[in-house]
């Protein structure tokens, strides 16, 4: 897990979990941070270079002894935990360290900052916004089934919007990959998904989207779908459903004209995804 890779940061690094805090006492430190991480926990963005880390060598060795990781380390990292586990470096500060007495600590954008300007420009432009949550993780195509229900809702009861509607959910969904994997990114796997239960659908459109331009190791922010997109690639000999399983987004998408490309923002707070209901 990402928190478990970040305990081992930590306790390889001599700034990481709080240690620049530690190096710079007693001066006065005001640290801004621009959030890539679901929830924005300080402790996590950027391994917590300025605030208190609770991990310890213990907990970064059990890391290392639950992946079997012992003998697949470089030597120097192996060495260097299991001298911290020794006591013979200093753990890295708690909670309650003077070293924070003079740390200041301040979140300047992260995704829930992106996705209300998201709402504010859907209702600039005549939609019905809606932010459903910021903390949206899981299987790429499982968000999408939930998006699509969402979609559906709102077309038949007008809730929890009525149309026209723009529903924003934010977060960071992940992927699963098989041995066989193709091309694409998470972002463009929940807009092939989403196609998939949107199929002959009319009015609704989900668009997924990385906010630092790049999803997946491709040129592409993310995608779009909507009731035409399996259509539109069966006419050209494409199985909507077959590049979904292959985790092959990108060419499908690419094909049928529904990628997103922006290319780098130069910033990053996670993705969004948006549910267009008119």
């Amino acid at each position: 897990t990402i928190n478990e890779i970040n305990t081992l940061r930590k306790h390889c690094s001599a700034l990481k979990g709080g240690q620049l805090a530690r190096a710079a006492a007693p001066a006065t430190l005001v640290t801004l941070v621009l959030s890539d991480v679901v929830g924005s926990p300080l402790d996590v963005i950027a391994s917590g270079p300025t605030v208190p880390d609770t991990s310890t060598w213990q907990d970064a060795w059990s890391v290392v002894e639950k992946y079997d990781l012992a003998e697949k380390l470089p030597p120097s990292i192996v060495q260097r935990l299991r001298a911290g586990l020794a006591g013979e470096i200093a753990d890295t500060p708690k909670p309650g360290d003077p070293a924070f007495a003079g740390a200041h600590t301040l979140v300047v954008a992260d995704n829930r900052v992106a996705a209300e300007a998201a709402c504010k420009k859907a209702a600039e432009v005549g939609f019905h916004p809606l932010l459903l949550s910021t903390y949206i993780e899981g299987e790429a195509s499982v968000i999408a089934r939930v998006a699509v229900a969402l979609a559906k809702e709102v077309q038949a009861s007008s809730q929890p919007v009525a149309a026209p509607a723009c529903l924003i959910l934010g977060g960071e969904t992940t992927v699963t990959l098989g041995a066989d994997a193709g091309q694409g990114g998470r972002n463009q796997e929940l807009a092939l998904a989403a196609a998939l239960g949107l199929e002959g659908s009319t009015g609704i459109t989900v668009v997924s989207l990385a906010t630092d331009g790049t999803d997946g190791p491709t040129d592409s922010a993310g995608g779009l779908a909507d009731g035409t997109t399996v259509a539109r690639g069966q006419a050209l000999g494409l199985d909507a459903a077959d590049h979904l399983r292959r985790h092959d987004a990108y060419p499908y998408l690419q094909a049928v004209q529904d990628l997103l490309v922006t290319g780098p923002t130069q910033t990053n707070v996670n993705d969004l995804v948006f549910v267009f209901v008119v």
